[in-house]
């Protein structure tokens, strides 16, 4: 629709409140709401007006004088640009091609250098010197040097700006350049996973001391920003100095940006976009015999969780959890929403691509809606219990509510399904105060990142308010351990406690799928889909 004059003005004023802080993005998107735009188109105008041209970037290549041709690539609509604060696969996806981590994931969950051309560990495991490729620049023209990786990182692990990051890099105890190509880490404990730590989604290396992250864009990265139309797509170009050879493969990249994956399928089927990386499992279906498209399933350890709070009544009942539990049926919900696209979930992040760590030894109680009621009665609920299922309109999680709704009615559990915009679920961090919600967690490389950030007692994205003694020591046994043998024992014990009392459920551990036209060469698919490498693609 479009606005009146004062109808702008009354939202660049709110706009500006936002930007200084003083009025919350939820807020904003109650006030846009109302005056009847989208959440989405709403969210875009609080993060910053309609056009940001880059000035830094080159103009796109001409053809034949380098990588040629044109790749564009559907995806949702970002927000949050800072790759601080990013979080979306939107947001990484373009994160991802203007900046670089120091070290990288590969599709085989193995780590690759990136920035980081070479590293040594200490025996004691607490000393990590990382070597930096030479001759690399920013899109400025100014040489990266360890200076810019120290000030990114001390950044990242500040307890002040209060980033998911924070909790952790807190083992980090210092950072250190060790001239101008190389940087000492030096951990407080030792950590296994802490090369996996460096590649986290939001440790992409900033030129030191960058005052506007989210809009400057001045990263290494293979592309560089041409001009980003906040209400419909960034436009990229080669980066012609990229350190990486055959990188990238193409001369323009464009981001173009869609509120409903629909659409975005629609246009993939149109022609008007070569690749459209995740989509919910209906419209995966009715690309497979779909002629000059290839679809693409990539096996995950992403899931949906499904957890009610276990700090306040009714979650804080133990009967609650475990009738919650025995009222759902597992196998038909991954028949009926994910139709056996995946894998069967088992209330445990430690899915079955962890193969090391997974296991089956506990079983999963048999469904029993007649045992929940009796359940509910015990806690205090003999008439049923009445609920509120706070749900993102995002992948297939609105028809995980709906099966969920018809399973638990027949044990007295009746919830009213509440679908909310992606980014009005996620926003000012409202998720994380619902007592009963259903969360998508993308694919990590190690199992030990959903322990730290989801699970331990007061993680900072602890949505369940799970407190557990036993589960805490085992989780720090296996976040610092460097006996092997001991971590699979401890995430053993992990997975056991999570299904005999955790607030959660994992029905389901669900595949990537992805979709482009025929003829698209260099594609790799990675389990989360914001870090896949667009660099690799030809057109």
């Amino acid at each position: 629709m479009s606005l009146s004059e004062e109808q702008q003005h009354v939202l660049q004023v709110a706009r500006a409140e936002v930007l200084s802080g003083r009025m919350s993005r939820r807020a904003f998107l109650r006030l846009g709401l109302a005056l009847g735009l989208s959440a989405g188109a709403t969210a875009l105008v609080a993060c910053g007006g309609t056009s940001t041209p880059a000035p830094t970037a080159t103009a796109p290549i001409a053809a034949g004088s380098g990588p040629t041709g044109r790749l564009r690539v559907a995806s949702e609509i970002p927000v949050q640009l800072d790759p601080a604060f990013a979080s979306s696969d939107a947001e990484i996806l373009i994160l991802n091609h203007v900046y670089d981590y120091l070290v990288d994931i590969d599709a085989t969950n193995a780590v690759v250098p990136r920035l980081a051309r070479e590293w040594t560990i200490s025996e004691d495991g607490l000393r990590y010197r990382l070597v930096l490729a030479p001759g690399v620049t920013f899109h400025d023209g100014s040489p990266l040097t360890a200076v810019d990786v120290v000030w990114t990182f001390n950044r990242l692990r500040d307890p002040a700006l209060q980033l998911p990051t924070a909790d952790l890099y807190a083992n980090i105890a210092d950072i250190a350049a060790d001239g101008d190509n190389a940087v000492v880490f030096t951990l407080s404990e030792a950590n296994p996973f802490f090369l996996y730590d460096l590649s986290d989604n939001h440790a992409l290396v900033l030129r030191a001391e960058s005052e506007n992250p989210a809009t400057a864009f001045n990263g290494t990265g293979p592309f560089r920003v041409v001009e980003y139309r906040t209400e419909n797509r960034i436009e990229l170009a080669a980066n012609i100095s990229y350190f990486q050879p055959g990188k990238p493969a193409v001369a323009n990249l464009e981001i173009i940006f869609f509120a409903d994956q629909a659409a975005a399928v629609d246009a993939l089927r149109g022609g008007q976009v070569d690749l459209v990386l995740r989509m919910p499992t209906p419209l995966f279906q009715t690309l497979q015999q779909e002629s000059g498209i290839v679809t693409v399933q990539t096996p995950t350890n992403g899931f949906d969780l499904v957890r009610l709070r276990a700090d306040r009544e009714p979650g804080n009942k133990p009967e609650v959890i475990r009738a919650l539990k025995l009222a759902t049926d597992r196998e038909a919900i991954f028949r009926q929403v994910k139709a056996g696209l995946g894998a069967i979930g088992r209330d445990s992040p430690i899915g079955p691509l962890f193969s090391a760590y997974y296991s089956e030894e506990t079983p999963l109680p048999p469904r029993d809606p007649a045992a929940a009621r009796e359940l509910l009665a015990r806690a205090g609920y003999a008439n049923g219990l009445q609920l509120d299922l706070h749900v993102p309109d995002s992948g297939d999680r609105p028809d995980l509510a709906v099966v969920l709704k018809e399973q638990w009615a027949e044990a007295g559990i009746n919830v009213n399904v509440i679908v909310e915009p992606e980014s009005v679920y996620y926003g000012d961090n409202g998720w994380l105060e619902v007592d009963l919600g259903i969360t998508g967690w993308g694919s990590r490389p190690v199992p030990q990142f959903y322990l730290d950030v989801m699970l331990v007692s007061g993680a900072i994205w602890n949505e369940s308010r799970f407190s557990d003694p036993e589960f805490d020591a085992l989780a720090a046994t296996a976040r610092t351990t460097l006996d092997e043998a001991e971590r699979v024992r401890a995430y053993r014990e992990i997975q056991r406690i999570l299904i005999e009392r955790g607030p959660i459920i994992i029905p389901y551990f669900f595949a990537q799928l992805s979709a482009h036209r025929a003829g698209l060469r260099g594609y790799v698919a990675k389990a989360f889909p914001g870090r896949t490498d667009l660099a690799t693609i030809a057109v």
